[in-house]
Formats: C-alpha cells, structure tokens, sequence
C-alpha cells in the first residue's frame, strides 16, 4: 500500500468555519506547523496540512455540503497546564482545568472555537498506559 510521506494510515481531517482564524487557533494553542496550503479562488483554505508533534491531518473552510466537523482529540504536550491556559487564552471554551487522573495523565479539556473537544495530555506516570 502506497501512502504518501507525513501521512498515517488514518489521516484526520477538519472542516471548520473560518479555516484560516481554525489554523492560527492552532498554531497558537497547540504549537501547530502549517506546513502545506492551498486556497480557494476566494481566499478561503481549500487545504491545509498540518503537523503537531508527530501527528499530521488536514484542515479546509466548512461551507456547502461540508458542514464544521465536530471530533475529540487528545493530545500530549509536555505541560498539560501551561497549554490549558495557552488554548482558553486563544479563544477555547473550558471543560475542566488540568488535574491527576486515575490512569496516570495530568489533563485538563477544552473546546476549541469550531466546536472540537481537545483532551490535554502529560504522562506522569512512568508504567505503561492502561
């Protein structure tokens, strides 16, 4: 099976309203890297592509029939409460601060500005994930 470099097997991808103000939300929340972009005639983003960590997906302008994608991601950085602040000062909704988890992660949530469910991450404990 063919699959192009800097693509998995299952590659996300997000519509969303006002893709441009979508990317810089995450390049500013989360570290995001556009690294590839095309536009539409009218200037909205047909296409982007775009890297946090080791994880690509893609990102292009809701409209017609391709309605603003609702989806949860977790993500792991290596502060899970200084990112919290970092995506509720760029616009997300709050779900709950940072806090311990039974399961050995510090995490906190939030709601970014298209209405995705961002589940933020530090592994803090040392045994494998259960």
């Amino acid at each position: 099976m063919y699959i192009p470099e800097g693509f998995g097997t299952v590659f996300p991808y997000i519509f969303a309203s006002d893709a441009a103000a979508y990317l810089t939300f995450l390049e500013r929340a989360f570290g995001a890297e556009v690294v590839g972009r095309t536009e539409a005639p009218d200037g909205t983003v047909a296409n982007a592509r775009v890297r946090i960590g080791t994880t690509a997906f893609m990102v292009s302008e809701a409209g017609g029939r391709f309605k603003p994608s609702r989806a949860a991601f977790y993500i792991y950085v290596e502060d899970a409460d200084q990112t919290h602040r970092e995506a509720l000062a760029c616009g997300a909704d709050d779900i709950h601060a940072p806090r311990a988890m039974d399961y050995g992660d510090r995490q906190g949530g939030v709601t970014d500005p298209s209405g995705n469910i961002w589940w933020i991450s530090t592994r803090v404990a040392r045994e494998p994930y259960d």
